[in-house]
């Protein structure tokens, strides 16, 4: 039977997460693979359309509610995400546990604690993190930006930890701030052996 596999994107807001992800998904079905696109979070479920009214502003949650809801909005879609990746399917995320991580440290959360709540989701088999500094991120969407995509400072400390989660944890560490295809071909050359 065909591994299963996770794949998790991570970065800053405009760093090419949802483009690398589209693009990987096409090159994998390509190759005959099954896949499927997951977004973190999902604002189609009754969590993801709470965090989108926080996100624009309607709710005021502290930090610590805010990442239950994201971790929350996760654990929905374990079961399915276990069910697809037994069954041989690859799954990848645009965002996943990291971004809990990376955003909670930024705003004085302990990394640990969000680590352990998230500990009974299925693990990424791959974390490709797309670097970018926050003034790059910035100038990629001047409008329509949600709280967190408005404070540079916080983007500033959320790719310190990003940093700092992939040296720890041996991800694949690319400079977003190139030629999207130049950077799909390292992308696909990090997951091809593993697929």
């Amino acid at each position: 039977m065909t591994k299963g596999l996770l794949i998790a994107f991570e970065g800053l807001d405009q760093s090419g997460k949802q483009t690398q992800a589209e693009l990987l998904r096409d090159r994998l079905m390509a190759a005959g693979r099954a896949v499927k696109l997951l977004s973190f979070p999902d604002y189609g479920t009754p969590i993801g359309e709470e965090i989108e009214r926080a996100l624009r502003g309607a709710r005021n949650y502290a930090p610590d509610v805010m990442q239950l809801l994201y971790v929350a909005n996760r654990y929905e879609w374990r079961t399915e995400i276990e069910r697809r990746r037994s069954d041989g399917e690859i799954l990848i995320c645009d965002r996943y546990l990291a971004s809990s991580v990376a955003y909670g440290e930024a705003q004085g959360l302990d990394p640990a604690w969000l680590l352990e709540i998230q500990r009974y989701l299925p693990q990424p088999d791959v974390t490709v993190l797309l670097d970018i500094a926050p003034e790059v991120s910035a100038k990629r969407k001047i409008v329509d930006r949600d709280r967190y995509e408005r404070d540079l400072a916080l983007l500033g400390r959320v790719r310190s930890s990003y940093l700092q989660l992939a040296e720890k944890d041996g991800w694949v560490r690319l400079s977003a701030d190139r030629d999207r295809l130049m950077v799909a071909t390292e992308v696909w050359a990090a997951v091809e052996r593993r697929v």
